[in-house]
């Protein structure tokens, strides 16, 4: 069961918001350009891993009214979805809601809430969604409680919350990402993780968004276990996957500094290797989606590369076309299902803030 020990800062005596306030807090999505996979302690204690990430203008959102008795009442607005328990009792995790019960859980209250959520983009998009979310209620939940987190702290809790409370399988850049914002060249190791926030001449970011498409391949099946069999090819010394995970890692810094230079074109052509590299890894995050199909059509029609998002299934696309071929390779989509998504890179991470009411 998630434990409610965590070292945190108070301020006051706890009681963080007073009657008549709501603590608002959004968290934003990512999208993640290379080295993913190498965020997952079965590589990272051993080699270290790096993995290079933007967060972009697209947010899970957590409005919390406080409460005068010891109800919890969440409500997912995007999914229609509410549960209701007593503060007293333990939470049941039964697969709703089951990231702000245990944020909940490990954050500790002295009063019931009402929380309301929702996310901009669908569950298991492959955006770092649960992540945003878990970043948000914590936020929330700290800025109710007076408790002062510093980014590190926050995005260690929320891995917390995820991997050994909820025993989700999946890698840290996430948690971090949306913590943090921005561009982010985060390296893992064993002992720690360095967070280096990317100083991007601001003619770069807005090239790059000119050349990239975000294209929705269709929902996650999120029952394939993706993940572990992921580790276990690893784990069982499968060539390919040993190979190719070493080559995610080595990439994350060639395309980092090619980031950084503006050598873009350059960019296009390691997003390829790394998707050709990730098949490596796992052969089984495209089977059975369209994924490969829509990915090889937009090669032909002027994508030079391009990354599955998330651990594979499904989920969104991102894809670098060439210059004056954008149209081209979203009108060739299109017309074979894939749907489109307008996005902006955005600077800021977790934002945490209080209202009024009456």
């Amino acid at each position: 069961m998630p434990s409610q020990a965590f070292p945190l800062r108070t301020l006051g005596n706890g009681r963080g918001a007073m009657a008549g306030t709501i603590v608002r807090a959004k968290s934003p999505l990512r999208v993640s350009f290379a080295g993913g996979g190498t965020d997952l302690p079965h590589y990272y204690e051993k080699h270290g891993g790096a993995v290079l990430s933007s967060t972009i203008n697209r947010y899970a959102y957590v409005n919390l009214h406080p409460r005068d008795d010891r109800e919890i009442s969440i409500r997912s607005l995007d999914m229609d979805h509410m549960v209701k328990y007593h503060l007293d009792e333990r939470p049941i995790y039964d697969g709703a809601l089951d990231l702000v019960k245990a944020a909940i859980q490990r954050m500790g209250l002295h009063c019931g809430v009402d929380l309301n959520v929702r996310t901009d983009a669908p569950p298991g998009s492959g955006l770092g969604g649960s992540s945003a979310l878990t970043a948000a209620v914590i936020g929330a939940l700290a800025s109710l409680n007076g408790l002062v987190m510093d980014p590190y702290e926050l995005a260690e809790l929320n891995y917390t919350i995820e991997r050994n409370d909820l025993r989700i399988s999946g890698g840290k850049q996430d948690q971090y990402e949306t913590t943090f914002g921005g561009f982010t060249f985060t390296e893992f190791t064993r002992d720690q993780v360095i967070v280096n926030s990317l100083r991007i001449d601001r003619d770069i970011i807005n090239d790059l968004e000119a050349h990239l498409l975000l294209c929705y391949t269709g929902r996650i099946r999120v029952d394939l276990g993706l993940i572990d069999k992921q580790i276990n090819l690893y784990n069982i010394g499968h060539l390919d996957a040993i190979e190719g995970t070493k080559a995610l890692h080595s990439l994350a810094y060639k395309m980092k500094d090619v980031l950084l230079s503006g050598k873009l074109d350059e960019f296009g052509d390691i997003l390829h290797e790394s998707y050709m590299n990730k098949k490596r890894v796992n052969p089984h995050i495209t089977a059975g989606t369209p994924a490969d199909m829509l990915y090889d059509e937009a090669r032909k029609h002027g994508a030079s590369g391009g990354k599955l998002l998330g651990a594979g299934g499904g989920g969104y696309l991102m894809l670098y076309c060439e210059t004056g071929r954008v149209q081209e390779v979203r009108r060739t989509l299109e017309g074979l299902g894939g749907q489109f998504t307008d996005f902006a890179f955005d600077g800021l991470g977790l934002q945490v803030w209080r209202s009024k009411w009456k």
